[in-house]
């Protein structure tokens, strides 16, 4: 195994190491659809954890972020990103085995070693995503990285969508709180384990740049200055760190809405995950493509309201006392969560890498983690602790409509988490706003992108009653495309015309 950074990569190694970058989505995917997500958070309630320890629990990925901040230091000094990379993968993985075993035991000493497991794990993972990051800013080609990171997450969205519907089928054959399910707890760990090592293999045979040269050691508060001085890049961490807090405070209690007040089995809120996970990797392809050809800021434009949204729309469920009619309603709802979260993580990463300078990105990578760190890690926990007050108050509107035919009704009621939606809704909308203040060169103005949208829309209506009008209703805008290629290719030529006059 070798970890020393190169001097000299050749286009084939770089090719390889972007194939490999691409394969290794499979592994590292496989270990968090068995071990995180909603397999975490129902593990969690099977041992008997309350609100407030699945906030705590929800936040570690988020919270240890702040890590970081000394990785900074390590990478700058060490300058063996790879090295860091794989050694952290490995013992991290290896928190797995201790959280399998936390499986046959029962009483608070159990739940606090896995909450303690995971605080390894996470916090080893936030250290090795410092150098992972940097280095994948100087190994991938930026005229790719929507491409590449497209293919990317396609693999890890297709893992994990099949690694959510194995693990609803395991759960659906065992009882809730039954020794079954505990061996089905365990198992789906020790093989994340396995796979979480096979992917650590696998990053290291990718090739690393060498860093440029250390010049004099500089302090922690000087590397962070150049990212919060930089205006446009502190706007992006001002967008992330509002989103980030509003969508992290409704969304780790989604298991636990449907669990416990809507009354559904585990393998329910595992099935609506694979939907979730089906639409994402639809939509990641086409996503992908928006972004190289336009800008990751226009994509996210877009997919951020729809995201925000569906999450109000999540109130919904608690209105309808027909199963039937609540299910349905959630399965479109993680549709089109799925799908719109794929542009937004997408979208968010791209333009993170983007706007950090090659060859010194650590230090704005990791900036922007502080900013997620402390946003969506406060925000669970507060969750959490005002759990107990919201669910001890109820807001009820009625809606009544009366006429010679009768009286009709419709009470509309708010209950424990249904404030939770309403609250990151709101907050949604000002993240959104912090987003429209962030510069990314080549972008498309917001309401031209939105008027052509909602003029293919009315043609898909106009055309609904035919094949052709479905077809039209999954299409893209040719003339947004078209558009966007003219802009592009205005700009590029403005840019070469530009440069003569500059010279002396």
């Amino acid at each position: 195994m070798v970890l020393e950074p190169q001097a000299v990569i050749t286009e084939d190694e770089r090719e390889a190491g972007l194939r490999h970058l691409v394969i290794e989505a499979a592994y590292s995917s496989g270990a968090v659809a068995l071990t995180g997500g909603v397999i975490l958070t129902a593990f969690a309630l099977h041992l008997g954890a309350s609100n407030l320890m699945i906030g705590i629990l929800a936040s570690a990925p988020f919270l240890t972020q702040l890590l970081q901040v000394p990785a900074i230091l390590i990478i700058e000094r060490t300058r063996a990103r790879k090295r860091i990379a794989v050694l952290t993968s490995i013992f991290g993985r290896l928190m797995l085995l201790v959280m399998a075993a936390t499986a046959f035991a029962a009483g608070t000493a159990p739940l606090l070693v896995f909450l303690a497991a995971q605080y390894v794990l996470c916090g080893l993972s936030a250290v090795g995503a410092c150098a992972w990051n940097a280095w994948i800013r100087d190994l991938a080609p930026e005229d790719r990285l929507g491409r590449v990171f497209a293919r990317r997450t396609t693999w890890a969205a297709g893992i994990s969508l099949l690694g959510g519907l194995t693990a609803a089928l395991i759960l659906e054959q065992t009882a809730d709180g039954s020794t079954a399910r505990s061996f089905a707890f365990a198992g789906k760990f020790l093989v994340g384990c396995v796979t979480g090592l096979i992917s650590a293999r696998i990053v290291s045979l990718m090739p690393e740049p060498r860093m440029p040269p250390a010049g004099e050691r500089v302090g922690l508060a000087v590397l962070l200055r150049a990212p919060f001085s930089d205006r446009n890049f502190a706007r992006l961490m001002g967008f992330v760190a509002s989103w980030q807090f509003s969508v992290n405070l409704a969304t780790p209690f989604f298991t636990v809405f449907i669990v416990e007040q809507l009354r559904f089995d585990v393998s329910v809120v595992m099935v609506l995950s694979a939907v979730s996970q089906l639409a994402n990797l639809l939509a990641l392809r086409t996503w992908g493509q928006l972004s190289d050809r336009f800008t990751n800021k226009s994509v996210m434009l877009v997919c951020a309201p729809a995201y925000i949204l569906c999450i109000v729309a999540m109130i919904g469920a608690s209105q309808f006392d027909e199963r039937g009619l609540v299910l349905g309603w959630l399965v479109v709802l993680h549709a089109l969560m799925g799908a719109s979260v794929a542009g937004v993580t997408l979208g968010s990463t791209n333009i993170a890498l983007k706007l950090s300078p090659r060859g010194s990105a650590t230090a704005y990578v990791a900036a922007n983690a502080l900013a997620t760190a402390l946003a969506a890690g406060i925000a669970p926990i507060l969750g959490g602790l005002l759990a107990d007050f919201f669910a001890s108050r109820q807001l009820e509107l009625l809606i009544r409509w009366t006429s010679p035919n009768g009286i009709w009704s419709f009470p509309f009621r708010l209950t424990h988490w249904d404030f939770y939606f309403l609250i990151a809704g709101i907050l949604g909308l000002y993240a959104i706003h912090r987003l429209s203040l962030v510069r990314e060169e080549g972008e498309i103005e917001r309401a031209e992108m939105i008027g052509e949208v909602l003029a293919l829309t009315r043609r898909a209506i106009r055309n609904v009653s035919s094949v052709a009008g479905l077809r039209a209703a999954t299409d893209l805008p040719v003339s947004l495309l078209r558009d966007a290629r003219v802009r592009f290719r205005l700009a590029r030529a403005q840019s070469r015309e530009a440069k003569p006059r500059e010279r002396p």
